[in-house]
């Protein structure tokens, strides 16, 4: 049940990326709501493949901490660029320190998985 919630919040974080992209090209908004586009579109896709085929627990904590990451990255970039606010102190280093982390993970899952075979 976790990795279907976690699916759908890659999804809905890619559909945002686009939507957030929109934005920035034709709103007039600043770069940060750009690069909290590209960054969704990344992260949801990294996050959907992690997910997408046999997910280990490792492959499920490495999208865990991508999500986590992306939402605080680029909902802070997101809310800066369209309600000059932040989400909260440190959110944005926050969230890039947890997506630097699950690609970490990420790797190391594949690494595992691969000598497995």
């Amino acid at each position: 049940m976790i990795i279907r919630m976690m699916g759908v919040l890659a999804g809905l974080l890619g559909a945002a990326g686009v939507g957030a992209a929109a934005l920035a090209a034709h709103g007039g908004y600043s770069d940060s709501l750009r690069i909290a586009s590209e960054f969704a579109l990344i992260h949801g896709a990294l996050a959907m493949a992690l997910l997408m085929r046999n997910p280990t627990r490792m492959t499920a904590a490495a999208a865990a901490l991508v999500l986590l990451g992306a939402l605080l990255f680029c909902g802070d970039l997101g809310l800066r660029a369209l309600a000059t606010r932040s989400l909260f102190p440190m959110a944005a280093p926050s969230g890039g320190l947890l997506m630097i982390a699950g690609w970490l993970a990420a790797g190391l899952a594949t690494f595992l998985e691969v000598k497995h075979r």
